[in-house]
Parts: C-alpha cells; structure tokens; sequence
C-alpha cells in the first residue's frame, strides 16, 4: 500500500491559482519565463537517454511520458508536440479542466487525471520519462514520493526532476523576491523550510532507488531578464537527471 504524499495546503495554494496558469503576466510568470530552459534542458536529456534526434519532426514518438504535478499543461504541451504520448497528473483537482480546455483549443491530445503518483503507481502505469518539475518541494513526504516516481519508471527510464536549493539567497530571491518584492507570487507560495538542497535530493534519488546522471542550475540574470542553464550555479533553482536502473 502506498503512503499518501500529498499535502492538501500546499494543493490547496496552486488550486486557487488554477485559473491563471496560461497567463504570462499574472501568478505564473515566472514559470513561463523559466519555461524556455526547462525545455531545453528536458529534450537534451530525453534525446541523450533515448539516442532521440532532437532536429527530427516528431523526436519522441513511441514514448510515454508523465507530467507530475502538470498544472495547467505548460510542459505536457510541448512534450505532446514532440510527438510523446502524455500523460499529466495533478493532486489539484481544479488545474485539470484548465489544462484539458487548453490542449483541447491547441488540438492536442493529452490525457488529463486529477491523482496522485502513489496512485499511479499503485494502478501498475509505467511511463519512460516522468517529469517531475517543482513539485517536490511541496510534498509532505519527498522520499516516499519519489520512491512513487521511481515505480512509474520502466527499466531504464528517466525521471527529470527540478526544485529549489535551501540557503540564504534562495530565501532572498524565492521568498523575499519573487512573493514580497516582486509579487509574481501570492505570499506563502513557498515554504524556505520544505526547500531540498543538492546533497540532500541527491540522497533523496539513490535512496527511492534510482541513478542521479546528471545535474544543473536555471540561473535568472536580473540585467537581462532572461534565464540560463548553469553547470556550476545550483544556487537557487536547479534540475536533476535521474535512470531507473532496474
């Protein structure tokens, strides 16, 4: 029997933002903005793993792909695009039909579910790619969780996992910056205590089962108002590349 992972205050946060995931200049901007290099990031690694060519039409037909914690669909889209069969869990129950609506109006075929990767898991999916992008820091139980996430992976598979590093200046730039001063975030988004630095999701990964392969930093530049990805600035916010090996 699976543990139950989801902590319903921090579903609670983003179900009252469902409505606004699609718009760039409201509570999910600076997700939009990030958007970019996650996408980067995400099919370098998934064409590295599956010898994908990323210039083809339709570079990862023939793969299933899991969104965790999908939102409004801002990644399942364009994993659908790619040509992956995607499916896009959400414990927010009310972030499915604004994702649903929205694909529906792109013309893509995304199979939407309001459940949890326990749930998953417990169901018997199996998936070749899960992403697993800021959720983990919202989970009452990361190493349960990804132990979940771990299950959803074929032999082989890979889990792409994102989050924020807990230290002085991601208390500065998350907090204090991104819900006080810039307000692009109602305050109380974040909790700096729930934040997983390197190390410790590092630890996290080989003790839910898996491989850590890879791992990077999404730099923001204040001047230019752009994101970068790092291989030496895991400051604030950073990714992870993880194999399934069984």
């Amino acid at each position: 029997m699976q543990t139950n992972t989801v902590d319903p205050a921090e579903v609670a946060k983003f179900e009252a933002m469902a409505a606004e995931w699609w718009d760039p200049t409201g509570k999910f901007k600076p997700l939009h903005e990030m958007n970019p290099v996650r996408l980067d990031y995400i099919v370098a690694r998934i064409c590295e793993v599956f010898n994908r060519d990323p210039k083809s039409l339709k570079p990862f037909e023939g793969l299933r792909l899991l969104d965790i914690g999908c939102g409004g669909g801002l990644l399942s889209e364009p994993m659908a695009r790619l040509g992956a069969t995607v499916v896009g869990a959400d414990a927010a129950a009310g972030n499915i039909p604004v994702a649903q609506i929205h694909a529906e109006q792109s013309g893509l075929d995304i199979d939407y579910r309001n459940i949890t990767a326990e749930a998953l898991a417990e169901a018997g999916e199996k998936f070749d790619v899960v992403l697993n992008m800021e959720v983990v820091e919202h989970v009452a139980d990361p190493l349960g969780y990804l132990t979940a996430c771990r299950q959803l992976l074929k032999p082989g598979g890979l889990m792409i996992c994102s989050t924020i590093n807990r230290n002085p200046k991601s208390y500065a730039v998350a907090i204090i910056g991104a819900e006080v001063v810039m307000r692009w975030l109602p305050r109380g988004t974040h909790d700096w205590n729930k934040f997983i630095t390197p190390a410790e999701l590092e630890e996290l990964l080989i003790n839910a089962g898996l491989r850590p392969i890879d791992k990077k930093g999404f730099v923001f530049n204040p001047i230019q108002w752009s994101w970068s990805i790092s291989d030496r600035d895991l400051s604030v916010n950073y990714v992870t590349a993880s194999i399934n090996p069984n």
